[in-house]
């Protein structure tokens, strides 16, 4: 026996979808360009296909640049009138200025670096004096004493503020000076005389520079290594300051100065 038929709810009514059908084409769209998209022919004349609406003539896409042309500003690019070459020129400029400006305060400072770098790399060798001239001395001790490679005997000086000034035979690149302080390295010999614990230090280079520098020494025998780093040292002054020791009967002892350049 069949199952009987229920109620069913009523549907909703669906639009009838159109049916597309395809014009026929006329005797000039036969004979004009088919469409680059489906391929329909065409009317001359006509800038979008009567099937899909595509554009007929597309406007041609230039050709790429090559690269070398797209690096800008080294290369020229294309630009409309009035786009702001005028304003990247000057941008251009502007950052040319300021490396140029940049480049020139850094140099010094870099030639240093360098020049530092060097000095801490290469080795350094002894150089000696042409000359030796003191503003004042005590008889029997002068001041080339401290360049005679003994450190048993030593300039005298008869009070602070005398100095000893070293002229070389051609400047050279000044990296360390070694001051052997008192009147000896020796233990015993080192507290008979007045000692200076602190040397004003004068750089003059072939050009004329001077450059200064103030020396604090340890009150204690024996050599003591101070860097300098000055380049075209022509000659080289000694300012005996802050002394220690210094009584009535007694003088200022300075030991042994010795220079250094970089090999």
């Amino acid at each position: 026996m069949p199952d009987p038929v229920g109620p069913v709810r009523p549907a909703k009514a669906v639009a009838p979808r159109p049916v597309v059908r395809p014009a026929a084409a006329t005797p000039e769209e036969e004979e004009g360009m088919p469409c680059p998209a489906c391929g329909a022919p065409n009317a001359p004349g006509r800038r979008f296909c009567r099937r899909c609406a595509a554009v007929l003539n597309p406007a041609a896409k230039p050709a790429p640049l090559p690269w070398w042309r797209t690096m800008w500003p080294l290369g020229r690019r294309r630009v409309r009138a009035g786009s702001g070459r005028a304003t990247r020129f000057l941008v251009v400029l502007v950052v040319l200025a300021a490396l140029c400006a940049g480049g020139f305060l850094l140099l010094p400072a870099g030639r240093a670096l360098v020049e530092d770098t060097r000095d801490k790399l290469g080795k350094s060798k002894p150089v000696t004096p042409v000359s030796v001239e003191a503003s004042a001395e005590i008889p029997r001790h002068p001041a080339k004493n401290t360049t005679d490679g003994l450190s048993n005997r030593y300039w005298g000086a008869p009070a602070p503020g005398a100095s000893v000034t070293y002229t070389f035979r051609k400047p050279f690149r000044f990296v360390d000076l070694i001051i052997t302080n008192g009147a000896s390295k020796s233990p015993e010999s080192y507290p008979r005389q007045a000692r200076a614990l602190q040397l004003d230090l004068e750089v003059t280079t072939k050009d004329g520079e001077r450059h200064r520098k103030e020396l604090t020494l340890s009150d204690k025998p024996g050599p003591q290594t101070f860097p300098i780093r000055v380049s075209d040292a022509k000659t080289v002054r000694l300012t005996l300051r802050s002394p220690a020791g210094l009584t009535e009967g007694r003088h200022l002892a300075l030991a042994e100065v010795e220079f250094f350049a970089r090999s």
